[in-house]
């Protein structure tokens, strides 16, 4: 089992934990919701998605999103996962990327969808 991200602990009073498809959930709303610059001894991690959030809403801002999405995945979690497609749109202001990848470990395919600024509920 793998720590729940953001970590809390559960009900039960111990450490919540998720299962491993959860996890890699996880891993890519980390990827996507941090900042290049954020994480102090990893300074180049993260996607940038956030501050495209404030940009005018456009094709070339998704066209831009979209990229940046599909590279810090690649980057960051091409060890654990194959980027199918990345889909962004944009909702009442807000950023939707959906995500479709395939599990390397176990060859299953899965499709995630984020928004952003992130409502804290998966979509």
């Amino acid at each position: 089992m793998n720590l729940r991200f953001p970590f809390h602990v559960g009900g039960t009073g111990r450490t919540s934990t998720v299962d491993d498809e959860s996890h890699l959930r996880d891993l890519i709303a980390q990827v996507l919701f941090t900042a290049p610059g954020e994480r102090v001894m990893r300074p180049d991690f993260g996607s940038g998605l956030l501050a495209l959030t404030f940009e005018p809403n456009s094709l070339e801002l998704a066209a831009t999103t979209q990229f940046l999405v599909q590279g810090s995945l690649q980057q960051w979690l091409g060890h654990l996962i194959a980027v199918d497609t990345v889909e962004v749109s944009t909702v009442d202001g807000m950023l939707e990327v959906m995500v479709r990848y395939t599990i390397l470990r176990t060859r299953r395919r899965r499709t995630d969808r984020f928004t952003a600024p992130e409502t804290g509920v998966p979509a």
